[in-house]
């Protein structure tokens, strides 16, 4: 999985077009995505109580915003695009970073990118079906569409990738603060608000129990997820130094106050049993408040905010794959980036992050997928964070643009111990899946590094040989159709 065949040309970096405003609406657009529509029903019910689920939102944002300083650090000490893959790369070094690097190709990104892309076909879908849910094959295809117009557009240049993530940020921002309003007028001005849900039943039914508190926490947290999303994209940030950390605490405080201030308008609307039995929670809210418009709107609205996270997410693990690849843990190919023009963008992974995502939406049971990467997810963030901690004490002299207390890592690493350690309890089978998913990649990580043992055993040596000369062709064949050139970093 390294060297495959011959590239031509001396290589180049990526282009430094992401600017501050982009960095905000990146975090902000892959944060907001289908999860504050569908996961406030999940968070009560574990919650018990209103006043306990808004506790537990607010306690998911100030987790999500250490974590968010912990990695402005690692991404302006580590000035290398991959997130927490180059964190744990540099930290411990090339098996644990291939792992990381394994279970995202298998699970994490194109589960995560194609339950986006699904939602985004149910929802677009669901003003035309008013009596039924859309089909399977027609969600399907819509969410193929959606993919392929996120790849064809961020191929040509990032800058248009980046607009576009402009325009759905604040439009989706938009929404919210609609539905937010409407929720608070709701409650204020007419007689049908749940004021109960605020006064004497605020604290009725607390589930007071550790784990409920957790797995309230962890629950929200999946909504939050994308708060690194910058880290991914570090080396086309301009001058990150400052502004990854600008970013952060611009998007961030706006984040955790939408999602607070959306689940109150949830809670002034509906009562706590309607949320927890609700399968449409935001289409319900509307329906009740706006009629039948609303019933109209909300859904095209989550699937506008779908399709801007979805962009986000796949120029993400579109530059996780690059660096893998450019690191010879993914087929050098993956690396190439292109020189037409003053395009400089990664093609090439974005076209192998678009169709991996594609081949999952064949998979009937997707979004059962989304279990079995939690406990790895987590693992792989905290490793990263505890590489921070690592670093402080093994290079002390390095240099640190941004310097953070180390309670904050210490305090983030010790929390992801604990979320580690919930689906263990939780989810014991979905858990044990997902760690043998990402520890099958000793496999192919023995194979690359061809030992002494393996290479005695001419059968296995032939197929690594025969994927070697595969891959070759796949790198020449794509630089006689593409205008590409293997990718390197800026100061190489």
């Amino acid at each position: 999985m390294g060297v495959e065949g011959t590239v031509v040309g001396g290589g180049d970096s990526l282009k430094k077009k992401i600017t501050l405003r982009n960095g905000v609406t990146l975090i902000v657009g892959n944060i907001i995505g289908s999860g504050i529509f569908l996961t406030p029903t999940a968070v009560l019910f574990a919650s018990g109580s209103p006043a306990l689920s808004l506790l537990s939102w607010s306690f998911a944002g100030l987790f999500s915003l250490i974590g968010a300083i912990c990695y402005a650090e690692l991404g302006t000490t580590i000035v290398k695009s991959g997130a927490s893959y180059a964190y744990i790369l540099e930290a411990f070094g090339e098996f644990i970073a291939f792992l990381r690097l394994w279970i995202s190709v298998l699970v994490i990104e194109p589960t995560v990118q194609a339950t986006i892309a699904i939602t985004f076909g149910q929802y677009l879908l669901q003003p035309f079906n008013a009596y039924c849910e859309p089909d399977m094959l027609s969600t399907r295809l819509v969410a193929a569409a959606c993919i392929f117009s996120i790849m064809y557009v961020n191929c040509i240049n990032v800058r248009y990738g980046t607009r576009l993530t402009d325009v759905f940020a604040y439009a989706k921002v938009a929404a919210l603060i609609v539905l937010i309003f409407t929720g608070l007028f709701y409650l204020f001005f007419t007689s049908s608000g749940q004021v109960a849900n605020f006064t004497t039943g605020a604290w009725t039914n607390s589930k007071y129990d550790p784990l409920s508190i957790v797995i309230g926490l962890y629950q929200g947290l999946f909504s939050y997820s994308g708060w690194d999303t910058l880290n991914f994209l570090v080396e086309e940030l301009q001058d990150p130094f400052v502004n990854m950390p600008k970013a952060i605490w611009i998007s961030m405080p706006i984040v955790i106050i939408i999602y607070v201030a959306i689940n109150v308008a949830y809670l002034a609307v509906l009562t706590p049993a309607e949320i927890m039995s609700s399968s449409a929670l935001a289409n319900d809210m509307a329906t009740r408040t706006l009629g039948p418009i609303g019933g109209i709107c909300v859904p095209i609205a989550v699937a506008m905010s779908c399709w801007g996270g979805l962009n986000s997410s796949m120029m993400a693990s579109s530059r996780l794959f690059m660096v893998g690849s450019r690191e010879g843990h993914l087929p050098r190919w993956i690396s190439m980036i292109t020189f037409k023009g003053n395009s400089g963008t990664p093609a090439p992974a974005m076209i192998f992050t678009g169709l991996l995502t594609i081949l999952y939406l064949l998979v009937p049971n997707v979004f059962d997928l989304v279990n079995y990467y939690s406990f790895t997810y987590w693992l792989t963030v905290g490793l990263s964070v505890a590489g921070q901690i690592y670093l402080r004490y093994t290079e002390p002299d390095r240099a640190r643009p941004i310097k953070f207390s180390l309670a904050w890592p210490i305090i983030f690493t010790l929390m992801c111990t604990i979320l580690i350690v919930v689906p263990l309890i939780t989810q014991p089978v979905d858990t044990l899946i997902g760690c043998g998913m990402m520890f099958s990649g000793i496999i192919p990580w023995f194979l690359w590094k061809k030992t002494d043992w393996l290479n005695s055993c001419g059968c296995i040596k032939a197929f690594a040989n025969g994927c070697e000369r595969i891959l070759g062709s796949i790198t020449r064949t794509l630089q006689l159709l593409l205008p590409v050139i293997p990718g390197k970093l800026a100061d190489e």
